[in-house]
């Protein structure tokens, strides 16, 4: 009587859970209803079998107890009862496969006048590149991926030169046309998925995939990595943005064009110098830092980022939070600079000076921190050298003090969630690692380790 009465109850929670859970599909913004179609005739084929086969059970255990003086019948088969389960299975079978196969065929086959762009997965961000005015992508390979050439674009290609290129995890895409993704990964297994979209598909190392769809509502959707991709796989996020379709050419043409990013001047380090004076106020004349003015290292420090940390001063994405007290400060300062040239100069510059290891403030326990530094490993090297195509800065030999404000700042919000800070929200999820005080400093301290 109580396994019988457990199965029922089993299968009125099921149902009204299934009914009543908050839990279920986001709102569709695609075409793809289809999908939600055929996933809820799954679920009333499975949910029918599941309800039927547990009451059954609870049917007979109840019915068949064991009772004194009752013998059971033996009946090796019955045909009768073979024949009518093959039948209900075959019906189950085709009800829940046949909706998919036509899904399937509209999934293949992509509309003729769908316009094309490229999704790019790298552990662990989004990427994407669009036809320019000749409406055709040029031709790309690994062979030509550099930290210069990150989407490995054919330099020789014409096909390619007008290519636009958003090193950017946030795409734009017009409402109400449709659009052909063509999925591409320049390391391992990832997997492009925008729930509100329905549609899903794996980027496969050597090949192009492809999904597409068209945007039926405007609005901002995440991006989401939905393969095992590795130690940071849970911070691969981006987002989609559909907008109507002014909006979207404006914000298409301001990005640059391949030949455009090859036609870029470097910086002038002579036209720098003059500009660093500013800065040498704080961070020293030869960029060593200053604790005393909350000014850390500069030397040293990849160009590619130093310049995206300026540009971020510039447009407010750092320096503006009501807590960050010295990213204000540098907020000004950095407005002191016109122009990207002027960051490229002044950037161009500090290379030129020494790079000194900065002396060491932080000493805990190394060996603790050691265990902890393997996920940051994972993006910034296991020697702390800072890997431009992973985005992650230098660490080894810079200011130590820094380091752990930084880290703090990352935990507590401060930095890292502004929405033009491409690139922090990855760093506010890492951060969350270091339970506590001791933790972040364990970890700066086996940081400075490193020679």
């Amino acid at each position: 009587m109580v396994v019988a009465i457990a199965l029922v109850l089993l299968v009125v929670g099921s149902v009204l859970f299934h009914y009543l859970s908050p839990w279920y599909f986001t709102p569709i913004a695609s075409n793809w209803d289809t999908i939600d179609l055929t996933v809820t005739i799954t679920f009333w084929v499975t949910g029918f079998v599941f309800v039927a086969i547990n009451l059954f059970m609870a049917y007979c255990v109840l019915r068949y107890r064991h009772r004194k003086g009752n013998v059971a019948h033996y009946e090796p088969e019955s045909k009768k009862l073979e024949g009518a389960l093959i039948l209900v299975t075959t019906v189950g079978v085709i009800a829940m496969l046949a909706p998919g196969l036509f899904v399937w065929a509209k999934f293949v086959e992509v509309p003729k006048d769908a316009t094309e762009f490229e999704v790019v997965g790298k552990q662990w961000y989004w990427a994407y590149r669009f036809p320019g005015k000749d409406g055709v992508l040029g031709t790309v390979d690994a062979k030509y991926v550099s930290d210069e050439n990150p989407f490995g674009m054919n330099p020789d290609d014409p096909n390619g030169q007008d290519d636009i290129l958003i090193s950017s995890p946030e795409v734009h895409l017009p409402k109400g046309k449709p659009v052909k993704a063509l999925l591409r990964s320049v390391d391992v297994l990832h997997d492009f998925t925008v729930p509100q979209f329905r549609v899903k598909m794996d980027l496969v190392p050597g090949l192009v995939t492809y999904v597409w769809f068209t945007p039926t509502r405007t609005g901002k959707f995440d991006v989401l990595c939905e393969e095992l991709c590795g130690i940071a796989h849970f911070t691969m996020r981006g987002s989609v943005v559909v907008d109507e379709e002014p909006a979207f050419e404006t914000w298409l043409g301001s990005y640059p064009t391949f030949a455009q990013t090859k036609a870029r001047v470097p910086g002038d380090a002579a036209a720098g110098k003059s500009l660093y004076a500013v800065c040498s106020a704080c961070h020293g004349v030869q960029a060593e830092g200053n604790p005393a003015l909350n000014a850390p290292k500069l030397s040293g420090q990849g160009d590619w980022y130093l310049k995206r940390e300026l540009q971020y001063f510039k447009n407010g994405a750092r320096g503006t939070h009501e807590k960050d007290v010295f990213g204000k400060m540098m907020a000004p300062m950095a407005a002191t600079l016109a122009d990207d040239a002027a960051i490229a100069n002044v950037v161009a510059y500090i290379k030129t000076l020494p790079d000194n290891p900065a002396p060491p403030t932080v000493r805990k326990n190394a060996t603790n921190g050691q265990k902890l530094y393997e996920t940051c490993g994972a993006c910034h090297g296991d020697d702390g050298r800072g890997i431009q195509a992973t985005n992650a800065p230098r660490l080894k030999g810079m200011s130590d003090w820094y380091l752990v404000t930084q880290l703090k700042n990352f935990q507590q919000g401060i930095r890292g969630l502004h929405p033009k800070d491409m690139y922090g929200s990855q760093m506010v999820s890492m951060a969350k690692i270091l339970a506590d005080d001791q933790a972040t400093t364990d970890l700066v301290a086996y940081i400075n380790t490193f020679k």
